[in-house]
């Protein structure tokens, strides 16, 4: 019972953290990064499709990413999808493949970034102090129905705080990082 309690807080936290990792690759750094490109959708014969899924986009260098279509046709709606988006990228149209210049990051953009990073970071450790919650009354509920013993409930409590302690030192250090990217001229 306790085992499965702790592996399900375990598996939760995990996935907050990984959601973290996939939102701040949302945030962007002034490089070029295909991820920039994955909340962009373009219409693909009547359905809405992330543009990985009707062409290839490369980084050609560390400010230009490159999006060359499968089919001819879709160039000018991905090249609309990209413009309505609110990326504040222009896209550049050159014959059958188009090129996205990453604009450079002004200062002010820069902060604007590191606090929505900063957001993003503590909403993280939020979710994982509540799956703790979660589990901790887990915890009560089988001391409450004399199913374990107050040792068994008290040590498992410290192995949940141990597992909340070291994912919330993950989210501060994943976040450190991207401070770090996103302040770096």
């Amino acid at each position: 019972m306790l085992s499965e309690i702790r592996s399900d807080a375990d598996s939760r936290m995990q996935k907050s953290v990984d959601t973290l990792v996939t939102n701040f690759a949302k945030i962007r750094t002034g490089r070029a990064h295909p991820s920039i490109l994955d909340s962009v959708k373009v219409d693909y014969y009547g359905s809405e499709v992330p543009i990985s899924q009707v062409a290839n986009i490369n980084v050609e260098d560390a400010r230009t990413l490159t999006v060359q279509p499968w089919e001819q046709p879709m160039l000018q709606k991905i090249e609309k999808a990209i413009m309505m988006s609110d990326l504040g990228i222009n896209p550049v149209t050159t014959g059958n493949m188009m090129r996205i210049p990453m604009p450079m990051l002004t200062e002010e953009r820069r902060k604007e970034f590191a606090k929505l990073a900063r957001s993003e970071a503590e909403n993280a450790k939020v979710a994982i102090r509540n799956i703790r919650r979660d589990a901790n009354g887990d915890v009560k509920n089988l001391l409450k129905d004399k199913e374990i013993t107050e040792d068994e409930a008290r040590r498992s409590d410290d192995d949940i705080q141990k597992l909340t302690d070291k994912y919330v030192a993950q989210v501060d250090s994943l976040l450190a990082e991207k401070e770090a990217s996103l302040l770096e001229i």
